[in-house]
């Protein structure tokens, strides 16, 4: 983080000196800037190459970084009202519209401003990502042989095979297809399964992210509702029956928001009510790999039970690395791979083939290990630190399920709150919060939120975010709920 924060002071101190140079004009040597400002020879590059992408500088090897010349005034812009008209008409015939609202995704998505505290995002902070690991990682990978060259479009077969035995059972490297993140591969197995128009089981409250994808493929997500212990399988089998669906796509391991794991007397009856009704369950066993240390021995994937091809499962190591990491796996029996594997080709061609290999060299390090017993320790220790936080703190905040994996919890707002309300109110006292109501599909039964504690530098960071939020409860839930202060 440090190192960010010097590039980017040191990018905006040479921006405001440019003026000082003509258009050509040479700036100082790096070694006199690194002398002038104190930082790294890194550092220096990375603030040039970050003023040449924006078309300030130009650097010429061996000659140093130069001023680039003014650019040319903008044209002036063009009439695109017509769109609307064509954009509008395109769907006029479509059974479900294939709207694509990606504001329930942004919200992990998008960085908060500096000094807000990052409640709501969806990936480790870096200090608990493997930075390390993985540069090496990439840095052998481009001087393995035929490393730049074109892969097998179904992906490298070692890397195939390690996902296939992660995986376990019967699972091989043929049934295997490595994609470009889980994100990728959803979209890929619901096109694959369903036409559009067709309506699809999803969990309730489930990821947002795989809702977008359902509805901008004309999808309609019809919620089955989960508990502490998944999915309820009777709800399940009568969704089947009422909707003639052929898809659910569900999230056995420390589901996303509510953290339940699918109960083992829950896990076969899931299969047998898919299999009764004709229809795929796509597994999205997204963090497998941010299990906490407290969590003892993890249920298999359902594919490893699958004998009759009913599971198509998605695995990804992006959670579990970097959000740029973005390498997952389709694992499917039967027809449907040839489905999936011809709108994967369709879609992107292939992996890139560097990625593919550092992904080869990452995992089959010793660094690969030690990263998740780091991860295990830490995000227990971050979500002991939250849960106690938010007990001691805001005890108004129902807090139903504490998971023994994941990255955030799933809280229940006190009855009347305004989830929109709180989200702005959080906001304006230096927490960022995800709202509850993009996790589901139909109206939500109550007010909730989620809280992730992946993102933030520490339990420090915790403690203070916790008490801003109650700083914006204080403003925004029913005077009945806030706690009594004392005098």
């Amino acid at each position: 983080m440090q190192e960010r924060s010097s590039v980017t002071e040191l990018a905006e101190q040479l921006r405001r000196e440019l003026d000082r140079y003509s258009p050509g004009g040479k700036l100082p040597s790096s070694r006199s800037l690194v002398d002038r400002f104190r930082v790294s020879p890194v550092t220096v590059s990375r603030a040039l190459a970050q003023l040449a992408a924006e078309g300030l500088v130009v650097t010429r090897p061996g000659a140093g970084a130069f001023r680039a010349a003014a650019r040319a005034l903008a044209a002036p812009a063009g009439d695109t009202s017509w769109q609307e008209v064509a954009l509008s008409a395109d769907g006029a015939a479509d059974l479900v519209p294939r709207s694509v609202d990606a504001s329930g995704v942004l919200v992990s998505l998008a960085a908060p401003p500096p000094g807000v505290i990052e409640f709501n995002g969806g990936y480790l902070h870096p200090c608990l990502q493997p930075e390390r690991a993985m540069s090496a990682a990439l840095a052998r990978a481009g001087r393995r042989p035929g490393a730049w060259g074109r892969p097998p479009t179904e992906g490298l077969p070692e890397l195939r095979e390690w996902f296939a035995r992660n995986i376990g059972g019967a699972v091989t490297a043929a049934e295997v297809l490595i994609t470009a993140g889980g994100q990728s591969a959803l979209t890929t197995a619901l096109r694959a399964l369903a036409p559009p128009g067709a309506p699809v089981l999803v969990e309730s409250p489930t990821y947002p992210g795989m809702l977008a994808i359902a509805r901008a493929a004309g999808l309609r997500p019809v919620p089955v509702p989960v508990d502490a212990d998944g999915v309820k399988p009777a709800l399940l089998a009568d969704a089947f029956r009422a909707t003639g669906a052929r898809v659910f796509v569900c999230q056995p391991l420390f589901q996303n928001p509510t953290g339940a794991v699918l109960a083992p007397e829950r896990r076969g009856e899931v299969l047998r009510i898919a299999r009764e009704a004709g229809a795929f369950v796509v597994e999205d066993d997204f963090v497998r790999r941010l299990v906490h240390e407290d969590a003892g021995p993890l249920p298999r994937p359902l594919a490893a039970d699958d004998p009759d091809g009913v599971v198509v499962h998605v695995g990804s190591l992006t959670k579990a690395t970097s959000p740029s990491f973005r390498v997952s796996a389709l694992a499917a029996r039967g027809p449907v791979l040839e489905r999936l594997r011809a709108i994967q080709i369709v879609d992107t061609f292939f992996v890139p083939r560097p990625l593919q290999e550092a992904t080869l060299e990452l995992v089959g390090s010793p660094a690969w290990p030690r990263h998740l017993r780091t991860i295990s320790a830490e995000l227990k220790a971050r979500r002991d630190a939250m849960t106690a936080a938010l007990r001691l703190g805001l005890p108004e905040l129902a807090l139903p399920y504490i998971p023994s994996g994941g990255y955030h919890l799933w809280l229940r707002l006190p009855e009347g709150t305004d989830e929109t309300a709180l989200t702005a109110a959080a906001l304006r006292a230096g927490v960022a919060i995800t709202p509850g109501r993009p996790y589901f599909s139909a109206e939500p039964p109550a007010g909730h939120v989620r809280l992730s504690f992946a993102a933030v530098a520490g339990v420090g960071e915790i403690a203070e975010g916790v008490r801003r939020l109650r700083t914006a409860c204080d403003e925004v839930l029913p005077a009945k709920n806030v706690r009594l202060r004392r005098p």
